[in-house]
């Protein structure tokens, strides 16, 4: 069902993501930001200062390998392309678009190319695990301390404390790094309340989805576990978010106020196909096969053609590039 008069608390960032057509198809509930999470016992250690660019994050998984091979500044993910479709945003990158009643899908454009080189580079000189995401290797390199950082979102704050209990203190947060230095983040995760057109009662249910995504008791019941660390999307319920996340983990560090860096700087224009999992599931598999000489241009090339194939299947007319 859609919905009328309801968007003009939420970041409109959110809103566009919800809009087709000119009308609002749902109620954002959060949208998360990528973040940087770091050890800053390990930084201190080896003296390295905070990256605010991707050529200072090299620059800082360079002298961290040099200074204990063991180590690593972070990961590449194999199995959830979703990390790389985020960073690909925050590039400046636009793999879907409409022209008349047609899509039009570049996962190669120039941003997306500057990213791809980038982390084909970290992965070539060994800079970067190159694993899964969540796996049992991932957690054994975290606790052993064998990882110095990892490129997540808000929500990862919650999964690090509830993962790393005995790290407590020895964590921070930093707004993603970026090509200039200048806040810009892409949304990795968040979460939207829709009205099915099957509904027995719309009213009561866009009821619900308003007071579950923009009121403080919605909020409230949301994060009542004290684990989760989401980024509402409402951002006068940042404060009811920070309130219920103890950030001792973190040192007692303002992690929202590092979310609300990014969550301001989410770049507009970005467009979700109409087949995510068929795109991202067919750069997975190529994501999988990195580390046996398949490469990351290969893996968004399968991308590309897994879609335009996909949208041909369905009907759906494609533009020409």
């Amino acid at each position: 069902a859609e919905v009328h008069g309801l968007t003009s608390n939420y970041l409109p960032q959110t809103v566009q993501l919800t809009t087709l057509g000119g009308q609002n198809w749902g109620l954002p509930l959060d949208a998360d930001p990528q973040v940087f999470f770091y050890r800053k016992d390990i930084f201190t250690q080896y003296q390295n200062p905070e990256p605010t660019t991707w050529a200072e994050l090299r620059t800082a998984a360079q002298q961290l390998k040099a200074a204990d091979p063991s180590t690593r500044l972070g990961s590449f993910f194999t199995d959830d392309p979703s990390t790389f479709d985020a960073m690909a945003w925050q590039a400046g990158a636009h793999w879907f678009g409409t022209s008349a009643d047609a899509w039009k899908v570049n996962l190669l454009d120039g941003p997306t190319q500057t990213m791809t080189a980038y982390w084909q580079s970290m992965i070539d000189d060994d800079l970067v695990r190159v694993e899964p995401y969540f796996g049992q290797q991932w957690s054994s390199e975290l606790q052993k301390g064998e990882l110095a950082g990892y490129l997540g979102a808000a929500w990862s704050a919650g999964s690090l404390k509830s993962a790393l209990s005995s790290e407590s203190g020895d964590w921070a947060a930093a707004p993603i790094p970026t090509w200039d230095g200048r806040a810009a983040t892409g949304m990795l995760g968040g979460s939207v309340f829709v009205v099915g057109k099957d509904s027995k009662n719309v009213a009561a249910d866009v009821e619900f989805s308003e007071w579950a995504t923009g009121t403080v008791a919605g909020m409230k019941a949301r994060i009542g576990s004290g684990i989760s660390s989401i980024y509402p999307a409402d951002p006068a319920l940042v404060a009811v978010a920070k309130s219920g996340f103890n950030t001792a983990f973190f040192g007692g560090q303002d992690i929202f106020a590092t979310f609300s860096t990014d969550g301001a700087a989410f770049r507009a224009g970005w467009t979700w196909g109409p087949s995510m999992d068929v795109t991202n599931t067919a750069i997975a598999d190529v994501f999988g096969k990195l580390t046996s000489g398949s490469t990351v241009t290969q893996a968004l090339q399968q991308g590309q053609t897994a879609t335009l194939a996909d949208l041909k299947n369905r009907g759906l007319k494609v533009a020409p590039r």
